[in-house]
């Protein structure tokens, strides 16, 4: 399948799949009619925004609603 042929919930889902800031983070995401939902824990500020700048970024998706909590580790 072409990534032409393939839905905005594969596109995005692959997105989600070969990204750095999302990669093994605990996550969901819902796509439906151009609007991406993600929800989830991720270790930085930073890496929320760069989620977000990620799935805005694949072909089809015109908003992402970022409800990603960041979870500070704290050094002992």
């Amino acid at each position: 399948m072409s990534r032409c042929d393939a839905s905005l919930e594969e596109r995005v889902g692959s997105a989600a799949d070969v990204s750095p800031y999302l990669m093994g983070s605990n996550i969901s995401i819902e796509s439906a009619t151009r609007r991406v939902v993600v929800r989830g824990v991720v270790n930085s500020y930073y890496e929320k925004q760069m989620a977000q700048e990620t799935l805005l970024r694949v072909d089809g998706v015109e908003s992402v609603d970022n409800h990603l909590e960041v979870l500070l580790r704290r050094c002992r």
